[in-house]
């Protein structure tokens, strides 16, 4: 049966039983994965010296795979020579002049003056010129899809492919950005009454945040003006894709939900989300079972129903109805997979947000009204994300759905798991991102993969640590609701290492689920890989890959591309101008980075003095 069926019976079995239902906002748990230290499975994996990788065989998908014996590969990633054969002596040294300069505080504090006072200085043209020598250069592929086409050959050369991302961004005042993002996240019956609708604080946009650049470093960042700026984001996306299918064979392109569409439909959505997960939560307390982790919550459907009916949500045989009318329940249980099954009508998007008000026990429309045109952009942004998600099957192209803030990321993760559900059957085309600082990332993982099990389809993930960690903790704070981010740094790894391990176990089982392990951290590399030859997984089997950002990392991407993994950087391009916000947040976020270590750039002087020495002083690459 679907949701909009489902809220329909609800609401006529309420209409005369208002007042009736009276759920306690106290007994709802969030579900979140647990962060306890695991000692065996997060200890640091010691660095191996074996340099060069040995031939492995291709395992068939099969589940007989254990029985094929493979030779255990190890990468060592202080050899500079593997590190650093695709790069050229002044591209080393371009790469110590940058990453010293974002260590100086006052270059990167002061980085937006000091490019407005260099362009009017130097004019445009030395200008750019200058960029291209230096930040431009060192990391961003070119200024369009027929100029970086060399360095993308090159580095496929080397065993390195490119997960294609066109960085270019407004450049507006934060004033501008406020402004854009209020009118766009305001819904018009919010407008004419503020306060008369049950919203979520969370869910709500709120001016002092409303420039969603701030405490953001590495993601770009899109604010809605139109539907025709939404129209020319879809085709710059798709541009992208056909360049990333025109310059490699297994190339991924990057998209954001937020440049397809409004973004009150994402903040709705997820609210909505949210408190049907919520609802769940609270019938599973009903019948004890609020402390179990969240895929083994299997409610007794006889006890729900029973439930059901003495909130007065609706007669015993509408409730009978509502979850066989699908084959829910055919075992005798419901989990929160089965529940969520229950939203899935998108056919009138507005009848998708209605909500069980957790404070009164009413089930209600989330927003009093939805005008004409805001249901028309609500399913504008469906249709622009179907469009991107074809072109990437025409092209043999992966489309890589970002992550955004957590107060969007629900209805992103649902759009592209139902993206997923179409697209995946045959192999994976669509993936989604985790982003690991947050407490509920392992719930996340553990119910999508059960899905893509139960349905059959491919599961495709790439996991990241995180890039709006100081945002999301300043606006919890000041707004006043639970802080969605582990405590600390060392939670995070945990819980990276907890997801990724889930996930491997996962293709060691089936073969279907795939991964990308998005990470410049060394260590987190050295433990999926000790993983892998734990299970017998053949990097040349394309069921983990790795992902690093152009111009940072090489010793690690070109080592492991070498060896034979599917290994990508994120490439950046556009036109100088128009990607200074891009390079801005790079240089303040090479800062923390490069002042919390010295290895790239010791590494950087280690192949340098060796080629000097080797009398290597015109090195070039040979590929």
């Amino acid at each position: 049966m679907s949701y909009t069926k489902f809220v329909a019976a609800l609401v006529r079995a309420n209409q005369g039983n208002v007042g009736k239902i009276r759920i306690s906002a106290g007994r709802c748990r969030s579900t979140v994965a647990s962060t306890k230290s695991q000692e065996e499975k997060d200890q640091q994996i010691d660095g191996c010296t074996v340099v060069e990788a040995v031939p492995v065989e291709l395992i068939s998908e099969t589940k007989n795979v254990k029985n094929t014996q493979l030779s255990k590969i190890h990468i060592d990633f202080d050899n500079t020579e593997e590190a650093y054969k695709s790069k050229r002596n002044i591209e080393l040294l371009r790469s110590l002049l940058v990453f010293k300069l974002c260590t100086i505080d006052v270059l990167v504090e002061k980085n937006k003056q000091l490019i407005d006072l260099s362009r009017k200085l130097l004019g445009q043209w030395m200008f750019e010129k200058m960029m291209k020598m230096t930040f431009y250069g060192q990391f961003v592929a070119g200024e369009d899809h027929n100029s970086i086409k060399p360095l993308i050959q090159k580095n496929e050369a080397f065993g390195v492919g490119a997960v294609l991302d066109y960085s270019v961004e407004e450049d507006l005042t934060q004033e501008e950005a406020e402004k854009k993002e209020m009118d766009s996240c305001v819904s018009e019956a919010e407008k004419e009454s503020p306060d008369a609708d049950h919203r979520e604080k969370k869910y709500k946009a709120h001016r002092q945040f409303g420039d969603r650049r701030g405490g953001v470093t590495s993601a770009r960042t899109y604010f809605y003006a139109d539907e025709n700026k939404c129209d020319s984001q879809m085709e710059t996306f798709i541009n992208c894709i056909r360049a990333s299918g025109g310059a490699s064979a297994d190339g991924f392109s990057a998209i954001k939900m937020t440049a397809l569409g409004r973004p009150q439909f994402l903040l709705q959505f997820s609210e909505v989300l949210v408190k049907w997960r919520q609802f769940f939560n609270v019938l599973a307390a009903q019948q004890g079972k609020s402390e179990m982790m969240v895929l083994e919550q299997k409610l007794e459907l006889e006890e729900l129903k029973e439930s059901l009916t003495k909130m007065g949500v609706g007669a015993k045989d509408d409730i009978e109805n509502w979850f066989t009318g699908e084959k829910l329940g055919l075992s005798g249980t419901i989990d929160l997979l089965d529940w969520n099954s229950l939203i899935n009508d998108t056919t009138t998007i507005s009848n998708l947000l209605m909500v069980p008000n957790l404070e009164t026990g009413h089930l209600e429309p989330l927003l009093n009204k939805f005008t004409a045109e805001e249901e028309r952009q609500m399913k504008r942004m469906l249709q622009r994300v179907d469009v991107l998600a074809k072109h990437a099957v025409e092209n043999g192209v992966r489309l890589m759905v970002d992550a955004e803030q957590t107060y969007f990321q629900p209805a992103i993760s649902r759009l592209t798991l139902e993206m997923q559900r179409i697209f995946n059957r045959e192999k994976p085309i669509i993936f989604n991102t985790y982003q690991c600082y947050l407490k509920e990332a392992y719930d996340n993982v553990t119910v999508d993969v059960e899905l893509s099990r139960r349905e059959g389809w491919y599961f495709g993930a790439k996991l990241v640590r995180g890039a709006y960690m100081y945002q999301e903790r300043d606006r919890a704070k000041e707004i006043g609701y639970e802080d969605p981010i582990n405590p600390d740094y060392e939670s995070t790894n945990r819980m990276y290492h907890k997801c990724l391990e889930y996930v491997l176990e996962e293709i060691e089982h089936s073969r279907k689920a795939n991964i990308m392990v998005a990470t410049h951290n060394e260590d987190t590399v050295k433990f999926t890989l000790e993983k892998m030859n734990e299970m017998g997984l053949s990097p040349t089997e394309n069921k983990v890959y790795f992902g690093q950002l152009l111009g940072m990392c090489d010793q690690i991407s070109f080592p492991l591309g070498q060896a034979g993994f599917p290994v990508y950087k994120y490439v950046p391009y556009g036109p100088v101008n128009e990607v200074i916000p891009y390079l801005s947040r790079r240089a303040q976020e090479n800062r923390g980075f490069m002042k919390g270590s010295q290895r790239e750039r010791s590494l950087l002087w280690t192949e340098l003095k060796r080629r000097m020495l080797g009398g290597q002083i015109f090195y070039k690459p040979v590929y």
